[in-house]
């Protein structure tokens, strides 16, 4: 639900200097929106097991709203999207490296991203809010309650640097969010942060003993960020969005998988 924040302490140098490179591209540059014109395809990188935003069902096929949304934008471009799966950690690295065209994975907006990629207007609102076991005595309110805790987070993710800025927090990383609701459950750790949206849907979904703790944070954005220097693709892409909010089919997305409309700011 994530967001989920890089882990520039290892890769902000790499990612600034590959920003860099993209601003002094000679104009001659094809915009990115002439090459997935050309191509005929929008090739959109995910997490792939972030339900309810991106996951795997049974049966192998991709799942999710962040799924409907990729799907309805390359409409809107005109294009068919072809998906990529890529682990969270590296996900905006291989952006970078020009693996995919786009990411559409609850990528939150903050300046540090905003210094190596190009965002589109958020399409989703959030907040971060604590997950705990249904039989938790103890009123966890803020971060500083679980001082001599063990709290989950997402690996990667701006809850885990969120959990980290607090001293005295025992922060455990997980790759995936239904690893962290399993050892929540058994004990092995006393709360779980993750995204309001993602733990309505876990809730909702899961047999687990768990239930929704105390939101702890501001509202969140999240955009679709992509290589800095193609401002065509941007305007496109910015359009694509509008008119998906305009005719309400971004809003049905919504209503399908949470029953609001989480398109608009709170």
């Amino acid at each position: 639900m994530h967001k989920r924040e890089f882990s520039f302490k290892l890769a902000q140098g790499a990612l600034l200097a590959l920003a860099m490179t993209a601003v002094v591209l000679p104009a001659s540059a094809a915009d990115l929106l002439d090459k997935v014109k050309a191509r005929g395809t929008l090739k959109v990188a995910l997490e792939g097991t972030y339900p309810p935003f991106n996951y795997r069902e049974k049966d192998g096929q991709i799942a999710g709203y962040d799924v409907d949304v990729a799907r309805l934008v390359a409409a809107k471009l005109g294009l068919k999207v072809e998906f990529v799966s890529s682990e969270w950690a590296s996900i905006l690295a291989g952006l970078s490296a020009g693996k995919y065209d786009v990411i559409i994975s609850q990528v939150g907006i903050n300046p540090k991203r905003e210094q190596a990629f190009d965002f589109s207007t958020p399409y989703i609102y959030s907040m971060p809010q604590l997950i705990v076991r249904k039989d938790e005595q103890a009123a966890y309110k803020t971060l500083d309650d679980l001082k001599g805790k063990k709290l989950g987070v997402g690996q990667g993710s701006v809850y885990e640097q969120q959990a980290k800025a607090v001293p005295g927090i025992e922060v455990r990383s997980y790759a995936a969010a239904p690893d962290t609701m399993s050892d929540l459950a058994f004990g092995r750790i006393d709360a779980a942060l993750n995204d309001s949206l993602m733990s309505a849907y876990l809730l909702k979904n899961s047999k687990l003993p768990i239930k929704a703790g105390a939101q702890v944070g501001a509202v969140e954005r999240m955009g679709i960020p992509f290589q800095k220097g193609n401002p065509q693709f941007k305007q496109a892409l910015n359009q694509a969005l509008a008119a998906a909010a305009a005719d309400g089919s971004l809003k049905a997305i919504s209503l399908k998988w949470f029953g609001i409309d989480v398109s608009k700011a709170p």
